[in-house]
């Protein structure tokens, strides 16, 4: 369960990346996925603050940084939150960011329309019947893991007895598995998700949200000793995310460019993955609390930590930088 968390400590030399050491700069570190990416945009919409953005290739490494100390904030997602809580981590959510990006796909040769649920249950007990596992994949550990995992209980599919599970860390690699016909389905995250039917590797049977988490995805995150230390640099960090994430909204062609530059992808991909994404960087404290009690439903997390989501969801930053109450911040 999550082995990279219990042994990041010895881990995380290998996996981040070399970054600054000025002391006046507050490292905020993010995943290459198409949510993530306006974050690289933040040092230059940061005042009063200097902003260090540090690109990782998944949320995992992201979350191994800030416990190692080697970042000061992490986008990561919701998952990753309550994983972290139930490790007993310090770790304290300041502040949403952009939710959306999740795709179940599914082989082009599948006999699957669209939203086809009992389709869907009826091919697996087909594959079942004849000895053939029913193959799924997704990056455990990611909001579209969580996302697809609670899609398939509410159809009323388990995960553990009527289909094989298969993880594929890195989301850049699910397009060649479902290429190599290594896997059935899919639940991707875009832009990947986006470029797998660009390129005609699958196609789309339904987009996720319809469970507890919804179209939660990334959350950003700090640890009590960066608030104690450096408040004010903390403010102005959720600052420049909350003017970053208002481009986003209102500026369409910024966003896919900055998914261009730092995926690499094409314009296509990057403007099909726009679609399914929603700026909001508001924090949903009774939506958390429901992904963390599906994520112990699902036996991805071992105790109940709602109290500790709600309690470790520190408003005043957001509030001192939209001038909201906290009741019109998701609290």
């Amino acid at each position: 369960m999550f082995k990279f968390i219990a042994q990041l400590f010895f881990l995380a030399a290998a996996v981040l990346p070399m970054a600054s050491q000025a002391q006046d700069a507050i490292k905020l570190g993010y995943a290459k996925c198409a949510h993530c990416t306006p974050l690289a945009l933040t040092p230059e919409n940061a005042t009063g603050v200097k902003l260090e953005a540090i690109a990782f290739n998944t949320g995992n490494d992201v979350l191994t940084a800030l416990l190692s100390k080697s970042i000061d904030v992490a986008q990561v997602t919701y998952l990753h939150y309550a994983t972290a809580l139930d490790k007993g981590f310090d770790v304290v959510a300041i502040s949403g960011q952009i939710n959306g990006g999740s795709q179940i796909l599914v082989g082009n040769d599948l006999p699957l329309a669209e939203n086809d649920w009992a389709g869907l249950k009826k091919l697996i007990a087909d594959y079942k019947a004849q000895g053939k596992p029913f193959r799924v994949a997704a990056s455990r550990g990611n909001a579209q893991d969580i996302h697809m995992r609670g899609a398939f209980a509410k159809q009323g599919i388990d995960i553990n007895k009527d289909v094989q599970f298969i993880n594929i860390p890195n989301p850049s690699d699910h397009v060649q598995a479902l290429r190599r016909g290594e896997v059935e389905l899919i639940c991707s995250v875009d832009p990947f998700a986006t470029q797998i039917r660009e390129v005609k590797a699958a196609k789309l049977f339904a987009y996720p949200y319809d469970q507890a988490a919804g179209k939660l995805t990334n959350l950003i995150v700090t640890r009590s000793d960066v608030i104690a230390s450096r408040p004010k640099g903390v403010e102005e960090t959720v600052r420049s995310i909350v003017k970053v994430n208002d481009l986003m909204s209102s500026n369409k062609t910024l966003f896919v460019d900055t998914i261009q530059k730092v995926t690499g992808l094409d314009k296509a991909v990057a403007t099909g993955a726009v679609a399914n994404l929603y700026p909001d960087y508001e924090m949903h404290r009774a939506s958390a609390v429901a992904i963390a009690r599906m994520m112990r439903d699902l036996k991805y997390i071992n105790t109940d930590v709602s109290a500790a989501v709600e309690k470790n969801m520190d408003y005043r930053f957001l509030e001192a930088v939209t001038g909201k109450p906290k009741s019109a911040l998701g609290y």
